[in-house]
């Protein structure tokens, strides 16, 4: 065990949890006012669930002993059955322990699912999102993480890990079996839940905290460096390669996506700053270890240059992914993805040969293989889950409930209340007051008569 890889991974573990906070803001600040309590809340409800699953059965799953061909993990290591020791016996995964691969892989599995959270903003029931957070983990995460990130040999040699890794996909840091898993996801669940009332006319649909989606998309950035530079798994050259690339290729895409806006629209706006950056950082997040810097940055103003006109397929299309998982984290996944088998150096630390180093299309064909096989995989499933939870107990709340607000219908609390601005805070006229005039309601007019009485008895 190397004390000072250990360390780094433990830290980077945690940069890589705070990305899910992060997550809710930017989400968060992108939905009406009515709303954010309910989007902010589908991302810790993630945190929550997927962190018991993965340690009953997610790690073992995404890292046991092989199944079925490279398909999945086994149950052996049920509960971290084998992990636990911390003696002179420790299993290491390279020169850390085991048990702390066991947390940096954990935070991956959260954030994926919650990024599908953005593509159904303002019209989803918490508790059925939770239920497809459950079953999502266990039918498409866990086995796509064993596909991608599974390198695990016998004593002998043999390879045993995941059918993608085995076939030399290259994925650094999870552009396939996070971004794109959770994008084609996040289309399936548009799908099945349908648009949003007044989507494409309705105003109050735009960002209700701006201020919100900037310091959701700086946390995001921040732990990014956790997400790209700790998959090298130690403190060394490919985590301090990694980095730069991870700091370039967003500022990159920022400029693409800021480019693009004041050509098309005539404005470069602070959303599209945000989304940029996280387009860059989606699209740099497989080809981290892959590419030169100077790819980096081309790979991050072609990522935030697609990635910019891509979220406007939804109205061409009419699907609606209300906060652009698809246009950012599928198309942006699918992006950096290919790109390394063009762009993919002999002298980087993934050590790939792509087109442009005359390794021919050997690679590129084998990252569209690893891309497409998982967008269809978890699109499949997804909506075959959707679909399910929709004909059970219903996914979309009612037309009222949206119309009000999800925050009050659903929780029964709004996100700016007097008590807590004092009357002084955002609006000068209260929190409350501030809400009711961004969503057009009066909050106390659907409080439930228990959470009316605990008002009177406070």
């Amino acid at each position: 065990m190397n004390a000072g890889d250990t360390a780094w991974v433990l830290a980077s573990a945690a940069l890589v949890l705070l990305m899910t906070p992060g997550l809710a803001f930017f989400y968060g600040g992108m939905t009406r006012a009515k709303s954010v309590l309910n989007m902010m809340m589908m991302s810790f409800g993630a945190i929550a669930l997927v962190g018991v699953l993965w340690v009953l059965i997610g790690y073992s799953m995404s890292f046991g002993t092989d199944a079925f061909g490279g398909v999945v993990g086994d149950l052996a290591k049920f509960g971290l059955h084998g992990v636990l020791s911390t003696g002179k016996d420790m299993p290491l995964q390279g020169t850390i322990p085991e048990l702390a691969f066991v947390g940096f892989q954990a935070v991956f599995a959260i954030i994926t699912v919650a990024l599908i959270s953005g593509s159904i903003a303002d019209r989803a029931k918490f508790g059925s999102w939770m239920v497809f957070a459950a079953l999502f983990a266990v039918l498409v995460y866990f086995p796509v993480a064993h596909w991608v990130f599974d390198a695990n040999t016998t004593a002998n040699g043999t390879f045993i890990g995941g059918w993608l890794n085995h076939l030399g996909v290259i994925d650094f840091a999870g552009g396939t079996a996070v971004h794109i898993n959770a994008g084609a996801a996040g289309l399936a669940l548009a799908l099945v839940l349908g648009k949003r009332n007044g989507f494409g006319k309705d105003p109050n649909h735009r960002p209700h905290n701006l201020p919100f989606v900037m310091l959701g998309a700086g946390l995001l950035w921040f732990g990014w460096f956790g997400f790209n530079s700790g998959s090298a798994l130690a403190a060394n050259g490919t985590a301090a390669f990694t980095w730069i690339n991870t700091l370039v290729a967003p500022c990159a895409a920022t400029l693409g996506w800021l480019i693009v806006e004041k050509i098309r629209d005539g404005h470069a706006t602070s959303l599209g700053a945000a989304s940029g950056a996280v387009a860059g950082l989606v699209a740099i997040t497989p080809a981290c270890a892959a590419i030169s810097p100077l790819w980096a940055i081309i790979l991050g103003v072609l990522a935030g240059a697609v990635c910019a006109l891509a979220v406007g397929l939804k109205y061409k299309f009419g699907y609606d992914d209300s906060l652009d998982v698809v246009g950012v984290h599928m198309v942006g996944g699918i992006v950096g993805t290919l790109f390394i088998g063009l762009a993919a150096s002999p002298g980087a630390p993934s050590a790939g040969q792509g087109l442009f180093y005359g390794g021919g299309f050997e690679l590129l064909g084998k990252q569209a293989i690893g891309a497409f096989t998982v967008l269809g995989y978890s699109f499949i499933v997804s909506l075959l889950i959707g679909f399910l939870i929709k004909k059970t107990m219903g996914f979309r709340v009612t037309t009222e409930a949206e119309e009000a607000g999800v925050d009050i219908a659903i929780h029964a609390e709004t996100a700016y209340s007097s008590a807590s601005s004092g009357g002084n805070g955002f609006h000068p006229l209260g929190g409350k007051a501030a809400a009711e005039e961004l969503s057009g309601f009066n909050a106390d007019d659907l409080l439930t008569e228990s959470t009316k009485a605990r008002k009177v008895t406070s």
